[in-house]
């Protein structure tokens, strides 16, 4: 079994920050990519962050705000959401594209999703 848990969302006021945390447990071999993802109510799942070897990716909407970090020795990714915006409500989930096994091949993996609302 592999688990992804996040942590770390709430309610804030706009402007304000939070810091997601998600770890990896589990049987594990390689992981290859760590990334977070959002979906917002009657919209679509949407990539936030992802973070591939050396290589970062933000969306357009939050790059220059959040930042995206991993410990590899932990299977940890987090999350830094600055200047936080009413549009960046919703549940984020936390995203693992691993192999279990040497041999195996690699599988996308998902959190149970932690919500994320930002309101006056």
């Amino acid at each position: 079994q592999v688990r992804l848990v996040e942590s770390g969302g709430g309610l804030v006021q706009p402007g304000e920050s939070l810091r997601l945390s998600c770890v990896v447990s589990g049987i594990i071999y390689n992981i290859d990519a760590m990334g977070w993802y959002r979906q917002a109510p009657g919209k679509e799942r949407e990539l936030v962050a992802v973070s591939r070897g050396g290589d970062i990716n933000y969306a357009d909407s939050v790059t220059g705000r959040f930042t995206i970090s991993r410990d590899n020795a932990n299977n940890m990714v987090y999350l830094q959401m600055n200047s936080l915006k009413p549009e960046d409500t919703a549940i984020y989930y936390c995203n693992a594209y691993l192999r279990r096994r040497r041999y195996s091949g690699y599988d996308n993996y998902w959190g149970q999703g932690t919500q994320v609302t930002v309101s006056s």
